[in-house]
């Protein structure tokens, strides 16, 4: 038996009393004001909002330990940034956001952790413009379990977090280390340049939208090809296999080929690594025509900021930049000898794989952390309610 179990066996062997937001908090919702865009200047305190800091300022309203909980009713639906959220020390509060003070720092962490595992639909007013106001906010019933259980609950979700923290944090390392190298292989001098269209056979997949179908052969879209690699996770869009032929009648992907997308967004750059798909407008295809030039080599190119800077000055259109095909094939790219561009490959497949590999490498490892404690912490947060 766990030191949670024998808790609850302790203390709530019968269940746990709920009570309503407002019963275990104090709402400071009629404290809080807005700051106009022009009094936003530069300042040491922290502004925040319905998805955490905004701006800074220069003065403060509160100060202490708080909850903030997110009004907007669209990214409480979402989930795209944290439902409710700690703030600690002197700041400023504007009214897209609900700010809670509790008794006990230990109680406002477990809140704030029962809250992310909540479903808050219910909760949510509003057609147009969706919200969580502070009448439905005080209706939420919370499970109030004796202090050393929550302390307990409490301490296990932060082990959880802090792990994921770290993993967060070694990979923005990692890509950083990542980068710098990138930067120093990529940069050549005494190398010729040659243009893609003299280096590679191209197809250009622009044409009509195909007929998608619920299952089938899947369709490599722009919003597939990230930076490096393909997310088949990211958007899955399917092509029936009668139609397969024809979509793809310009040219068939093979294993090895690099692509590049043309616009929404330009310029994002990935290496097939299954043949058994098909590839959507906007996306271009190269294939090396000797093997004077490396595959993955190309691939790395592509993505240097030397020829990304190239492709976003050749590149056309205000908020959404787009390229020809015409124009994007003339860029030229440093061609050094073979064994140079083995080798710079074999360099950064390394830091590709632990920076992106989303299979093996550190974002399947912060995933599947991300997954584990979700289960705990949906597990954890369940109670009997008393009296039931």
């Amino acid at each position: 038996m766990s030191k949670l179990d024998e808790l609850i066996q302790q203390l709530c062997p019968d269940g746990v009393e709920y009570k309503t937001l407002d019963q275990i908090s104090e709402n400071l919702d009629n404290e809080r004001k807005a700051v106009t865009a022009g009094s936003r200047c530069i300042g040491e305190y922290p502004y925040y909002g319905a998805s955490g800091i905004v701006d800074y300022v220069e003065s403060y309203i509160f100060d202490g330990d708080f909850l903030l909980i997110s009004e907007d009713g669209a990214n409480l639906i979402a989930r795209n940034t944290p439902i409710a959220f700690s703030i600690k020390g002197k700041n400023w509060v504007n009214n897209h956001a609900h700010i809670l003070k509790f008794d006990s720092l230990t109680t406002q962490k477990f809140v704030e952790y029962y809250l992310e595992a909540l479903d808050l639909t219910a909760f949510i007013s509003g057609a147009a413009q969706p919200k969580l106001n502070q009448k439905n906010l005080n209706k939420i019933p919370i499970p109030v379990p004796p202090l050393p259980i929550q302390n307990e609950i409490v301490r296990i979700l932060d082990n959880f977090t802090e792990l994921t923290a770290e993993l967060t944090a070694e990979l923005t390392a990692r890509k950083k280390q990542y980068e710098h190298y990138s930067n120093e292989l990529l940069s050549f001098s005494n190398v010729q340049y040659y243009a893609l269209e003299d280096l590679c056979d191209i197809v250009d997949y622009r044409g009509k939208t195909p007929k998608k179908v619920e299952a089938g052969v899947f369709l490599v879209t722009a919003k597939n090809i990230r930076k490096g690699y393909i997310d088949y996770e990211k958007s899955k869009e399917y092509i029936g296999l009668e139609d397969y032929d024809d979509v793809m009648h310009r040219g068939y992907p093979q294993k090895g080929d690099v692509l590049i997308t043309t616009e929404a967004p330009c310029g994002n750059v990935a290496q097939i690594d299954k043949e058994d798909i098909a590839l959507a407008q906007r996306v271009i295809k190269y294939r090396p025509k000797s093997a004077s030039l490396n595959s993955t080599f190309l691939k790395y190119i592509l993505l240097g900021n030397e020829f990304q800077k190239k492709l976003l000055v050749t590149a056309t259109g205000g908020t959404v930049k787009g390229i020809k095909g015409s124009k994007l094939h003339k860029l030229t790219i440093p061609v050094p000898p073979i064994e140079d561009q083995e080798r710079i490959v074999s360099i950064l497949d390394r830091f590709e794989f632990l920076c992106n590999d989303i299979t093996n490498g550190l974002p399947a490892e912060i995933e599947a952390r991300r997954k584990q404690y979700e289960y705990y912490r949906d597990k954890l947060l369940t109670f009997k309610e008393l009296g039931t």
